[in-house]
């Protein structure tokens, strides 16, 4: 005979998902820190600790506690990481739902919408190695996706032989308005920048994935964008990115997102106007200031642009 636990139950497992554990990331004591004072206090922050002091005893996880019960189905894989079962996204994610704001709205996950092929998701292109990011055209790193924007740097190029090898054609395949994240090695996966117009002819890093609305969805990359911006949304990458080694990486669990999807195209069109507008006004603003630059060229300022890498790499040439 095995001994059962009295908290013991067939074909479960308890997990807790709770934040600390402790012990900091040097292995050293973890204690909690007064608020008013912003001090230590004698306490070790153990919530882990707290969740087990509940299972034994004998109390059931509530809604707002870090932990559950998972039953267990031998006929499916296990994924032994439990911020992967933390409710709480989704039940934040369907009281947004449930608010007047949202009423006669539906849902969708990524996947779901990929599926329907509302959605377009591709990955980077790859990663040049060191020696070969000499040239023209600019290859964008997972630290160039920063504040809704593709910053590029030119002092990150390659070839356009280069480039073509990466795209696998003579364009990058991409288009103005995509949506940009990291998906790796990044605390910002999740995070989506905007590639704007003039950007498109640049090389993504392997570790990105880039979202498109599709003509047949009814809603355009700006509403996806603002649905990809709701916190409830925001909120349920934690459960979905895991650590690989030292390195925060997604996968395809990126499929699992759910945004709210509206009852018609007007008002997804309304709902995200304050984001359409603030790109497309932001692109004629940088459109003009280019052509100022363009009439007078005793200025060298960079714009993060396509255009400034071609001329970075042109001045490079005459050196």
């Amino acid at each position: 005979m095995v001994h059962k636990p009295a908290w013991f139950r067939d074909g479960e497992v308890f997990i807790s998902y709770a934040p600390t554990c402790g012990i900091n990331k040097d292995g050293e004591e973890l204690y909690v820190v007064d608020a008013a004072t912003g001090q230590r206090t004698g306490i070790i922050d153990d919530r882990m600790a707290d969740d087990v002091d509940r299972l034994l005893a004998g109390l059931t996880p509530s809604a707002g506690d870090t932990s559950r019960w998972v039953r267990l189905n031998h006929d499916e894989p296990f994924l032994a990481v439990p911020a992967y079962f933390d409710e709480r996204p989704q039940r934040e994610f369907d009281a947004l739902l449930d608010g007047d704001d949202f009423d006669g709205w539906s849902s969708a996950s990524l996947g779901d919408l990929i599926g329907r092929r509302w959605v377009r998701a591709s990955a980077g292109h790859g990663s040049p190695s060191a020696d070969l990011r000499t040239g023209e055209v600019p290859y964008i790193k997972v630290s160039d996706v920063r504040a809704g924007l593709i910053n590029i740097n030119p002092s990150n190029r390659v070839s356009s032989v280069v480039a073509e090898r990466f795209w696998g054609g003579s364009d990058s395949g991409l288009q103005a308005w995509d949506l940009i994240t990291p998906i790796r090695t990044s605390k910002n996966i999740g995070e989506f920048a905007v590639l704007m117009p003039g950007q498109e002819r640049v090389v993504l890093t392997k570790e990105m994935l880039v979202l498109r609305a599709m003509d047949g969805a009814p809603f355009d990359n700006f509403y996806l964008l603002w649905a990809m911006t709701l916190k409830a949304v925001r909120r349920q990458w934690g459960r979905v990115i895991f650590m690989q080694t030292n390195r925060e990486d997604v996968g395809s669990r990126y499929r699992e997102i759910r945004i709210p999807i509206p009852p018609t195209s007007d008002q997804a069109r309304v709902a995200s106007g304050a984001f359409r507008s603030y790109y497309k006004e932001s692109q004629k603003i940088r459109e003009s200031f280019l052509a100022y630059l363009a009439k007078d060229d005793r200025h060298h300022v960079f714009l993060s642009s396509v255009e400034a890498v071609e001329e970075a790499a042109e001045d490079d040439s005459e050196m």
